[in-house]
């Protein structure tokens, strides 16, 4: 699948402009990394890629063709979990992914069931009622109704919200594999779960492309403005920003990104994270 979007842009009846002249390319099999803060454009990206909305300027193609003239072969081959997910708490969770397959009129529900299930490590809450389930449980259940009748395009919105470091690790695996056949959008505020898995990263700020690269690219540009230093009373701290203090037995240890570290600043090698927090950084001081 290929998707090319053209100077995209989206106003909300409100007046708030959520996307402004977005050009981007997204072709499988790859994964994808989409970054940004909140309010930054993310979720009405998304919901642009699915035709959940109409683009007030621009326009979407997919595989050269207009979105909306493809809109049902879209539907075919999509899996997405927003970021707000409805579940039926009085439905077990096999009887909620029979209902959604059939919504998506997969040939071989029970099949594409026993599958979902097996990837999202749920077979033994298969009878358990939704409304029982813990929260990374039920975020495990999201994400088993993505994956049901194996999707050509994946997109993910926070999908490991919820669970805690071991499952987090397992999802990250198994969207690493999806993405060797498929096209996989992962949209997410945890660093760790792209620098891990993802070969493209886009970040996105007040509705603009400001990155669209690999992770290595992305952590060059911050080479030069991450540092390290010791907090102390009487020190000024107005050049730089402070991403971490770390109390040690010599003191308060801080790390920090500026665009031109003082010399009390010890440099030190970027993390993505830091590259992420400059770049933001960077566009915040325009």
């Amino acid at each position: 699948m290929y998707f090319q979007l053209n100077q995209l842009s989206m106003t909300y009846p409100s007046g708030k402009k959520a996307l402004k002249d977005v050009t981007l390319a997204l072709k499988s099999p790859n994964l994808i990394g989409l970054l940004g803060p909140n309010g930054a454009g993310k979720s009405t990206l998304m919901q642009l890629l699915v035709a959940g909305l109409l683009p007030t300027g621009g326009e979407i193609l997919l595989d050269g063709a207009p979105l909306l003239q493809s809109e049902q072969l879209l539907k075919s081959k999509l899996g997405y979990l927003p970021q707000t997910f409805g579940l039926y708490e009085e439905l077990t969770v096999y009887q909620f992914l029979d209902y959604m397959a059939a919504l998506k009129q997969i040939p071989d529900r029970k099949q594409a069931i026993l599958s979902a299930l097996s990837d999202t490590h749920l077979e033994d809450k298969k009878k358990v009622k939704i409304r029982t389930l813990s929260g990374g449980q039920r975020q495990r259940v999201g994400i088993a109704q993505a994956l049901l009748g194996n999707p050509e395009f994946l997109i993910f919105d926070e999908p490991t919200v919820g669970l805690d470091p071991e499952e987090r690790i397992s999802f990250r695996n198994l969207f690493s594999r999806m993405a060797q056949e498929r096209l996989v959008l992962l949209s997410t505020h945890i660093i760790e779960d792209v620098q891990s898995v993802c070969n493209q990263l886009i970040v996105i700020h007040h509705g603009c492309i400001l990155f669209s690269g690999t992770p290595a690219e992305l952590i060059q540009r911050a080479e030069g403005h991450v540092g390290i230093f010791e907090e102390t009373s009487s020190l000024q701290e107005t050049h730089v920003s402070i991403t971490s203090r770390v109390n040690t037995s010599k003191g308060v240890i801080c790390r920090a990104v500026a665009d031109r570290l003082p010399v009390y600043v010890s440099p030190a090698e970027p993390t993505l994270e830091d590259a992420y927090l400059y770049l933001i950084l960077q566009e915040d001081t325009k």
